[in-house]
């Protein structure tokens, strides 16, 4: 990523399918002799095309896409640029999305329905190398989903990220995701962690 000079407006790109939103956001963003909308995508896949060629100082995601999740193009942008700068923007924060971003390097997660000026100091806060995160108790971060311990369960099952999603009903990008996060909530590095700490859980709960 170019440096980027002190006197120079921050670069953003926005990616999000639902277009009123996106030239809603774009036009926030404009307001602000501070900000400058560099680049604007609606899908996974656009997102991927033009990240090479616009290298934004701070990309702001949707979480839900018409081919594929915010988290991919998160992940696509952390392979292009290691040190990427990332602010999901959602109409929901439910505790498996705030771990997912969290687990693939966003440096925060804002409401749509925050006012203008609300964006605007987070996006700048995130240039700056600052954070921002819905409000949460202390632990519950550390708490997984129901659908994350079903996951969890699962792979003390011996099941395969295929067998998983098939068995759930969801993507097996979805499952490969959540595991990511579930790692990222636990503390783990690996899956075989996972399976290895839901046997020990097992075994002590059998006794």
């Amino acid at each position: 990523m170019t440096p980027q000079a002190s006197d120079a407006p921050v670069r953003v790109m926005i990616v999000d399918d639902h277009e009123v939103v996106r030239r809603g956001i774009v036009t926030v963003i404009d307001a602000s002799p501070r900000l400058a909308v560099v680049g604007e995508a609606s899908s996974v896949e656009e997102a991927r095309r033009r990240l090479p060629a616009v290298r934004p100082d701070v990309l702001v995601v949707d979480l839900q896409l018409p081919d594929g999740t915010g988290i991919d193009v998160m992940a696509a942008a952390r392979e292009l640029e290691p040190e990427q700068k990332m602010l999901v923007l959602t109409s929901f924060d439910d505790d498996a999305a705030l771990r997912e971003s969290r687990a693939v390097g966003a440096s925060g997660m804002l409401l749509k329905s925050a006012r203008s000026r609300d964006i605007v100091g987070v996006i700048e806060k995130i240039a700056g190398g600052g954070t921002e995160w819905p409000s949460r108790p202390a632990d519950e971060d550390d708490d997984l989903s129901p659908t994350d311990q079903r996951i969890v369960a699962l792979i003390g099952d011996g099941c395969t990220n295929r067998e998983i999603a098939e068995e759930l009903g969801i993507a097996e990008k979805t499952v490969k995701n959540r595991i990511t996060a579930i790692l990222h909530a636990l503390g783990l590095q690996r899956r075989t962690q996972v399976a290895a700490r839901e046997a020990a859980r097992r075994r002590a709960g059998w006794k």
